[in-house]
């Protein structure tokens, strides 16, 4: 974490916005480092709500009920950065964020074992018929009963998506004595004894228990739909923990009811209420050895922790030292500090000349240049300049009138 002279802005001049009840751990670090003006709500807000918070904000961090769409991101003109405490960015508009020089962060892997560990769980549960047999406990039925439940060793597990968590899924399960299998759309190295199947379909068709791991994107919407679910062995078992488009859930519960599916475990969806106490509705409500859970995937204290450290330090590294790796908006950069200088970010157009119009304003203005980092994607570039500490001052000014710049701020 830097020093309370790391930046040239003062901190307690940096506004920050925690929304969704984002760990206290992550506040912890700010306040610590010297950062007192932090705002928190423990709900998400809507658009009109957060336009009207969002004008004098630096920092801005979400989990993933907050949608962050361009007119939010139009109003917010003093913003930076963007945490995302949570493992995706599907809430924000990545586009609009890259156009107003918007770093954009999140934490894919620190909630994985949470998430793996709750599908094993669940696994148990719903092969085992744990839910109706405590249902009927709690109502005073004694359904002491083999029929029915089975023992995960032995049994087939299909992994749909073999990504951070599916991968782990894949070694608790395996260390059950599961065979494992699954599918990507990318060439994934298998862990363990796990095998690739060749297609959807045959992973459908050999799987006893099916978990989908996969992103919220136009190939994998509804990818367990009526075809699908027909292909699957009958009595197989359903869990998603993903993504709330990525299962049909009229189609499972058509399923279920015909008793093609033998029991599902459900933690997303594709509408969700935004806060707690909110009425909660699903297709599914009432169907046997069926689990509902409300976006818990990856709510254990570790897990939270995890993400608020690791969000944190990403927001701390870009804002102090202007590094960038994880972002998903603009180009990622690492670089050390330079002793002696200034530092000046300039986000720009990914156009050609951008470089050589900088390097040509400050060597005419006798600006002396000490250290100088370029990174691009196909829209972005992202250019750390460390300069002479007497002509800072003129720099930005020169540098703001670049073509193509979308933002300049002084560092240090």
């Amino acid at each position: 974490m830097a020093d309370k002279k790391m930046t040239s802005y003062p901190k307690e001049k940096i506004n920050i916005l925690f929304l969704e009840n984002i760990s206290d751990a992550a506040l912890a670090q700010f306040t610590s480092a010297g950062y007192s003006s932090v705002k928190k709500f423990t709900g998400a807000l809507s658009e009109a709500e957060l336009i009207k918070e969002i004008k004098k904000v630096h920092i801005l961090g979400i989990r993933s009920k907050t949608m962050i769409t361009p007119a939010v991101l139009h109003a917010a003109a003093k913003l930076q950065a963007i945490g995302c405490f949570c493992i995706g960015v599907n809430q924000v508009n990545l586009e609009a964020a890259s156009a107003n020089g918007v770093a954009v962060f999140n934490a894919p892997y620190s909630n994985t074992r949470s998430v793996a560990e709750l599908v094993i769980g669940a696994s148990i549960i719903l092969i085992r018929k744990i839910i109706d047999k405590n249902k009927a406990a709690h109502e005073g039925k004694w359904m002491k009963d083999a029929a029915g439940s089975h023992e995960l060793r032995g049994k087939t597990i299909g992994i749909i998506g073999y990504g951070n968590i599916g991968s782990q899924v894949s070694v608790l399960a395996e260390a059950l004595g599961m065979k494992v299998l699954f599918y990507d759309a990318e060439t994934k190295l298998p862990l363990g004894n796990a095998n690739d199947s060749k297609s959807l379909k045959e992973l459908l068709q050999q799987s006893d228990i099916v978990t989908l791991h996969v992103p919220e994107i136009t190939s994998t919407k509804n990818i367990i739909n009526k075809t699908t679910l027909a292909q699957c062995k009958n009595g197989a078992i359903i869990i998603n923990y993903a993504r709330g488009t990525v299962v049909d859930l009229p189609a499972l519960r058509k399923a279920i009811t015909e008793g093609k599916i033998g029991g599902a475990a459900i933690d997303v969806y594709p509408e969700e209420p935004e806060k707690n106490g909110d009425i909660f509705t699903s297709v599914l409500q009432g169907l046997p050895n069926v689990i509902l859970t409300p976006h818990i995937g990856g709510s254990t204290q570790e897990a939270q922790n995890n993400i608020g450290l690791d969000v944190s330090n990403k927001l701390f590294n870009y804002l102090e030292k202007g590094i960038s790796t994880g972002s998903h908006s603009i180009p990622a950069l690492a670089l050390p500090p330079q002793e002696g200088a200034h530092r000046i970010l300039h986000i720009h157009n990914n156009v050609p000349g951008v470089l050589s119009e900088i390097n040509t304003l400050l060597s005419k203005n006798k600006i002396n240049i000490l250290g100088q980092y370029l990174k691009t994607n196909n829209e972005t570039g992202y250019v750390v300049l460390d300069v002479d500490k007497s002509l800072s001052k003129n720099a930005i000014e020169l540098l703001k009138g670049v073509k193509g710049t979308k933002r300049v701020r002084m560092l240090y």
